[in-house]
C-alpha cells in the first residue's frame, strides 16, 4: 500500500521553526540551512527571537524532498545513479569504501585520483603532460582577454588540448585513464603564471602553486595544504557539474567532451565560484577586523551567507574540518581562521550553520597571496579526475540511458496555428 500523503495545511497561516522542521522531518537547525540556500523564506516575529515559515513552501518542499527520497521524478524519470565512486553518510563521505579525509591526509592528490579511477593505490603516482598538448592549449588560453574567468581557460585548454589527441574517440578503460592522466597536467601547464616563472615539473599541486600564488618559496604545510584541498575535491557524489559529465557520456561523448560539460556548470556561484564569494567576504571580514557589519550587510541586501552550510552535511562538512586542520598549522593563516570563525559565529546568531568547504578554501587562499577566484581554479582542476572517473563508469552504462521525459504543462493540444 502506498504511504498516504499528509492533509494539506491552511496555506495562509505561518508555521514556527519546530513545525516546519516536523513537517519535513528534520531537525530545525536543517530548517535554517534551507532559508540560507534559498529554498524556504522567514519571517522574524515581531518582539521575538524565532521565525516563521510560509505553510505553502514548506508543504511544497516537503512533496519535493519525498519525491526526491524515493528516487523518482514527476515524469517518472530516474533520478538515482548506482554508482561505486564515492558515499555520503551522515557528516562522513568515502571514495570507494574508504574514508575520503583519511586518504586526502595520507596521500597525494595524484594517488587519490588512481584510487578513484582503479580501486588501486600507486604510490608516488604522478602525472605528465605532453609537450604538444601543452603548447596548443597555452596558446589557447594566452589568446583570451585578461579578464577571462578560471573555468574559462580551463574550459578553452580542454577544448585545445582534445585537437591533438586522434583517439579521444577511443572509450576503452585504458585509453581513457590514458586520457585523465594526460589531461589533468595539461590543465595545470596551460595556465598563467601568477607573477613568477612557471614549475613544470615535481607534484601536481607545486605546479598549480607558481599559476595561483604570487609568493614565490612556498613552505611545505602551505603546498601541503593545496595537495589536499585538491585531493579532498577529487569528487562528492553527483553534484551537478558531475551529473553533467554523466549525461554527456551517457550519449558517448568522449572525455574531453565530457569534462568540458562538468566545467560549464561550475561557474555558477552555487558550485565551483562558491568559494570566490566566500574569499571576498572573508577580505571584507579581515578589512574591517569585525564580521557583524559584513553580515548584517550581506542579510540586508538578501544575500546568503556564503562559505556556510551544505544540503549534503546535517553537520560539519568534513572538508572543511580537515583543511582547518592543516591551515591551523600555517601561522600567517592565522588572521584569515580568525575571521572565518568570527563569520560563522555571527551567523549562528542567525542561523546555526557550519563552515562549508567554499569558506575552507577562502582562508587557504586569502592566506597563501591567492587571488578570490584562485578557489574555482582549484576545484576545477581537482574535480577533472571525479569527472572522469564517473565518465569511465557512465561508458560501462547503456547509452542514452539519462534521457529523461520532460512533464508537458502546456496549452492542450490541438492549437490553431499562430496568426
Amino acid at each position: 500500500m502506498r504511504d498516504q500523503e499528509p492533509a494539506p495545511l491552511d496555506k495562509e497561516r505561518r508555521l514556527s521553526t519546530k513545525e516546519a522542521a516536523q513537517l519535513l522531518g528534520v531537525k530545525p537547525e536543517t530548517v535554517y540551512a534551507y532559508v540560507s540556500r534559498g529554498q524556504l523564506s522567514s519571517r522574524r516575529v515581531s518582539g521575538g527571537r524565532g521565525s516563521t515559515f510560509d505553510a505553502g513552501e514548506v508543504e511544497a518542499l516537503a512533496r519535493r524532498n519525498r519525491r526526491e527520497s524515493t528516487g523518482a521524478s514527476g515524469s517518472g524519470g530516474e533520478l538515482s545513479v548506482r554508482t561505486r565512486i564515492t558515499l555520503i553518510e551522515g557528516d562522513r563521505y568515502f571514495f570507494r569504501g574508504v574514508d575520503a579525509a583519511d586518504l586526502a591526509a595520507r596521500h597525494t592528490y595524484e594517488e587519490v585520483a588512481e584510487w578513484l579511477w582503479t580501486g588501486r593505490m600507486l604510490p608516488g603516482s604522478t602525472f605528465t603532460a605532453p609537450a604538444a598538448s601543452v603548447a596548443v592549449a597555452r596558446r589557447a588560453v594566452d589568446a583570451l582577454p585578461e579578464h577571462a574567468a578560471p573555468t574559462d581557460l580551463l574550459r578553452v585548454a580542454t577544448i585545445a588540448a582534445a585537437t591533438t589527441d586522434p583517439l579521444r574517440f577511443d572509450l576503452s578503460e585504458d585509453a581513457v585513464l590514458g586520457t585523465a592522466r594526460t589531461l589533468i597536467p595539461t590543465l595545470v601547464a596551460a595556465l598563467p603564471p601568477a607573477g613568477h616563472r612557471r614549475r613544470d615539473e615535481g607534484p601536481l599541486a607545486h605546479r598549480l602553486w607558481t599559476r595561483l600564488s604570487v609568493r614565490k618559496d612556498p613552505d611545505e604545510a602551505s603546498l601541503r595544504a593545496l595537495d589536499t584541498a585538491l585531493a579532498l575535491l577529487v569528487d562528492h557524489d553527483l553534484a551537478a557539474s558531475t551529473l553533467a559529465v554523466r549525461v554527456a557520456a551517457s550519449a558517448r561523448a568522449h572525455p574531453y567532451a565530457a569534462v568540458s560539460a562538468g566545467l560549464g556548470v561550475i561557474e555558477g556561484p552555487l558550485h565551483g565560484a562558491a568559494s570566490g564569494l566566500a574569499h571576498r567576504l572573508l577580505h571584507d571580514v579581515l578589512e574591517q577586523g569585525d564580521a557583524a557589519p559584513v553580515i548584517a550587510d550581506e542579510l540586508r541586501a538578501g544575500r546568503r551567507i556564503p562559505g556556510l552550510g551544505h544540503r549534503l552535511y546535517p553537520g560539519e562538512d568534513p572538508r572543511a574540518r580537515a583543511l582547518f586542520a592543516l591551515l591551523e598549522q600555517i601561522p600567517r593563516a592565522e588572521p584569515a581562521l580568525l575571521a572565518a570563525r568570527d563569520i560563522v559565529e555571527t551567523t549562528a546568531r542567525h542561523a546555526p550553520l557550519h563552515a562549508n568547504v567554499d569558506l575552507a578554501l577562502a582562508v587557504l587562499t586569502a592566506s597563501c597571496g591567492m587571488a578570490p577566484t584562485a578557489g574555482e581554479t582549484i576545484f576545477g582542476v581537482a574535480r577533472t579526475a571525479g569527472w572522469i572517473a564517473h565518465a569511465l563508469e557512465e561508458y560501462g552504462e547503456r547509452p542514452l540511458r539519462m534521457r529523461p521525459s520532460g512533464l508537458y504543462a502546456g496549452p492542450k493540444p490541438p492549437q490553431p496555428l499562430p496568426e
